[in-house]
C-alpha cells in the first residue's frame, strides 16, 4: 500500500485573484489527492494536500509555480498527520 502523507502549503506572492485556488482544485483532482485551498487575510493562499506521497510531492512542486498569472515568491511546507480527508474543498 502506498504511503499517505499530508502537507500544509502556504504560498506567498501574487497568488490571490489569479485563479490559484481553482487551479489547485483541478491539479488535486488530476493527482487524485484530497485537501483544501483558501485565501488568507495576509494575501497568501493556504493549501492542504493529503494522499499518496508521490502525488502530494507533485502537488507541492506545482504550488511552487502555480497557475500562469501567479507570481510565487515563497512557499512554506509543513508536514501534518493524515486525517483521512476526502475530496478537495475551495474556501
Amino acid at each position: 500500500m502506498a504511503e499517505v502523507v499530508r502537507r500544509r502549503i502556504v504560498v506567498n506572492g501574487r497568488v490571490q485573484g489569479v485563479w490559484f485556488r481553482a487551479s489547485a482544485e483541478r491539479e488535486a483532482a488530476r493527482l487524485h489527492i484530497a485537501g483544501s485551498a483558501a485565501n488568507r487575510y495576509d494575501g497568501s493562499v493556504e493549501l492542504v494536500a493529503e494522499g499518496d506521497a508521490d502525488a502530494v510531492e507533485r502537488f507541492v512542486a506545482w504550488a511552487r509555480g502555480g497557475p500562469p498569472r501567479a507570481v510565487v515568491t515563497n512557499v512554506r511546507v509543513t508536514d501534518e498527520e493524515p486525517t483521512g480527508a476526502q475530496g478537495f474543498n475551495v474556501r
